[in-house]
């Protein structure tokens, strides 16, 4: 009698990304990337082609058929994404080109109208550069000062010298949920609660979080929380910023243009209410509508399933990564199940530069990244020039995790042998 083996969420959902199914150097492909990009599934290439094939038109400008039914699947996603996060309403969800651009929007729109000489923004030395540069240009403008959260012996955000920055000087306290190198989960809920017992607002960078877990801006009580779509099945060109809808109305205009106006005169205008006050000229219909098709998609297979799957994988990476001397792993470990910080791996090998290990691993068909990741100022301060970041997705599997383990040691035995 044979055992049937159970197939995991990976084997139930590979067939739906196309791209996954091909040869790299001559080698089946391994995408360990996801941190970078993830790839799509058949169903937002699909939203994506009917729009241009069946619907293609602008948005909110026509009275006519095509206009109309681009508006609805356009506003549509809009309200899914709403749902996706818990927003309280669609309004309160601003599409952006990407989640730098939304953290640019919030910078501009509230920085530098409400940040005054002394004022403090509290930051963390984890944050990815779209996170810091847009506040460094702020408090070089507005005179506030720039604070930092640094790290606890575990590598991880250390809450309890949070406590002795935040003060009545806080304006803002702007931080990642989840570090795209260091993997560990900021405690983003009481972050916020903490933040707001001395007035001050509070923004969530989600990008790593969106696409990998269950997000509910009400509970965590941001003020505001960004995310790209293309990190979460969806297209590239799209991201959204989530803001309190009393705060996003009193914010001025990040950018003055069609679509964001209520009425025009030759020495004045006045604007139009949310969303649409923050999306001025011809938005990306199309990647919008594709990510609406994301979000569904995502919410079929349901992102507790997701977040449970990618334990089990982060629990199996992590167990083959130890069985390496030379790897140096970098963030919090993750408990036995897996649980306690990201799907993702950032790490060193020794004297084994990061950028030859992801270009022998390429030879193999593995896809993995090399480089700072966006955190300069974290490599920094732990002291690593650059590191290589393997990075899961629920379409990932173990053989895979297998194929990297081999590969990998392989590498290092090629450049040990170099150096030895």
């Amino acid at each position: 009698m044979t055992v049937t083996q159970e197939k995991t969420l990976a084997d139930r959902v590979r067939a739906d990304f196309p791209i996954l199914h091909q040869e790299v150097n001559g080698k089946p492909l391994v995408y360990l990337d996801n941190a970078a990009t993830s790839q799509k599934p058949v169903a937002v290439l699909d939203a994506l082609r009917n729009y241009y094939e069946q619907y293609n038109s602008n948005v909110h400008r026509g009275v006519h058929t095509l206009s109309a039914k681009a508006t609805d699947a356009y506003e549509g996603s809009r309200v899914k994404i709403a749902k996706f996060v818990n927003a309280a309403l669609p309004q309160e969800i601003i599409y952006a080109r990407n989640a730098s651009e939304a953290i640019n929007l919030v910078a501009y729109a509230w920085g530098l109208t409400s940040l005054q000489p002394g004022d403090e923004v509290i930051l963390s030395v984890m944050e990815h550069h779209s996170n810091l540069v847009p506040w460094q240009l702020v408090a070089k403008t507005t005179g506030a000062v720039l604070k930092f959260v640094e790290l606890t012996q575990n590598q991880e955000f250390d809450l309890e010298q949070f406590k002795t920055l935040v003060s009545d000087k806080t304006k803002l306290v702007s931080t990642v949920y989840v570090s795209n190198t260091l993997g560990c989960i900021n405690p983003v809920k009481e972050i916020s609660e903490i933040a707001h017992h001395y007035g001050a607002k509070v923004l969530i960078d989600a990008c790593q979080a969106v696409p990998h877990m269950p997000i509910d801006v009400r509970a965590i009580d941001c003020d505001w929380l960004v995310a790209s779509g293309h990190k979460m099945c969806g297209p590239t060109g799209i991201g959204f910023l989530y803001g309190k809808r009393e705060i996003l109305k009193a914010m001025p205009p990040f950018m003055g243009g069609g679509e964001m106006i209520a009425d025009v005169f030759l020495d004045h205008s006045t604007y139009a209410d949310l969303p649409h006050k923050f999306e001025a000229g011809t938005p990306a219909i199309a990647e919008a509508i594709g990510l609406g098709a994301a979000v569904d998609y995502l919410t079929n297979i349901g992102m507790d399933k997701i977040h449970a799957y990618e334990a089990e994988l982060t629990a199996y990476l992590f167990e083959q990564l130890r069985q390496i001397p030379q790897i140096q792993t970098y963030g919090p470990q993750p408990d036995r199940n897996g649980e306690g910080r990201a799907a993702l791996a950032a790490f060193t090998a020794g004297e084994v530069h990061p950028h030859d290990l992801s270009t022998i691993l390429d030879q193999a068909g593995i896809a993995i990244r090399a480089g700072h990741h966006c955190t300069q100022p974290l490599h920094r301060y732990i002291k690593a020039q650059s590191t290589a970041r393997a990075s899961l997705y629920f379409y990932n599997t173990r053989e895979e995790i297998d194929v990297f383990i081999a590969a990998l040691k392989e590498a290092i035995d090629f450049f040990g042998g170099l150096f030895g």
